[in-house]
């Protein structure tokens, strides 16, 4: 018995080293996993993400292993990747809170606002539940996986392993992206907001013309129709916007210009 020991741990010695990069590359990609849009979503079972937090590990750990050199103390170094697997899944997830924001803006200038209720954890106004399936579909269909296994193998590029950039630096790039994600949301919830501030102005118009014509009677289901006309119109094109800056981040994540 002691011999076959002798012999697993002899077997163990080498790959003692590849296993603690193994264990480092796992922190940086589980944490980015448990918050990036899809794969990351509460609805998703923690097991699952385990074990797709496993399959990107198992993907990158050939291209990044070597990266891995002249690591400082254990402790520090899994701190270091935690925090650049965290910073990569919150710049993901900003796409998805600006796409949220933007369905509550149109929402709330639609009266849409009780309309297609959310059945997610996260509680959703109006279409935004809608919005938000529809946007993690159809970047899942057009090969987020791939583009996320390339984003965790530039980030070592960007954060590498054992030297974690400023914090000054980390929190401009931070503030970019937020940035740049409220000015996503304004911008998907342009065409409702400009429709809403054009019915009301005519609204106002026919009350002024017509002042025994009963205008909110007749102005609410117009004013619902419409905006579910421009809601099906619209979509695609904001859906494609969408989808066009966030693997914009995904193949740049650390640009510094929106």
């Amino acid at each position: 018995m002691n011999a076959l020991l002798d012999q697993a741990m002899a077997f163990l010695t080498p790959l003692q080293g590849l296993i603690w990069i193994a264990g480092l590359i796992f922190l940086r990609v589980s944490a980015a996993v448990f918050l990036m849009p899809a794969f990351g979503e509460q609805s998703v079972p923690q097991r699952v993400r385990l074990v797709v937090a496993l399959a990107f590990t198992a993907v990158i750990f050939p291209a990044v292993s070597g990266k891995m050199a002249n690591l400082p103390s254990l402790p520090i170094a899994a701190a270091e990747e935690v925090l650049a697997g965290l910073c990569l899944g919150i710049g993901m997830r900003l796409f998805i809170l600006g796409l949220q924001t933007a369905a509550a803006i149109a929402a709330q200038t639609t009266s849409l606002t009780q309309m297609f209720g959310s059945a997610s954890p996260e509680p959703q106004p109006a279409f935004g539940n809608l919005l938000t399936v529809a946007a993690l579909a159809l970047a899942v269909t057009t090969g987020l996986h791939v583009r996320v296994a390339s984003l965790l193998i530039l980030s070592y590029e960007a954060f590498p392993a054992g030297h974690f950039p400023k914090v000054s630096d980390v929190t401009d790039w931070g503030l970019l992206n937020i940035v740049n994600a409220t000015v996503l949301a304004f911008s998907l919830a342009a065409p409702f907001v400009i429709g809403s501030v054009i019915y009301n102005l005519a609204l106002g118009v026919i009350n002024k013309a017509m002042p025994q014509m009963p205008v909110s009677l007749v102005g609410a289901p117009a004013m619902t129709a419409g905006a579910l006309i421009l809601m099906a119109v619209a979509a695609p094109i904001l859906l494609g916007i969408w989808l066009h800056d966030f693997q914009g981040f995904l193949a740049q994540p650390t640009r510094l210009s929106p």
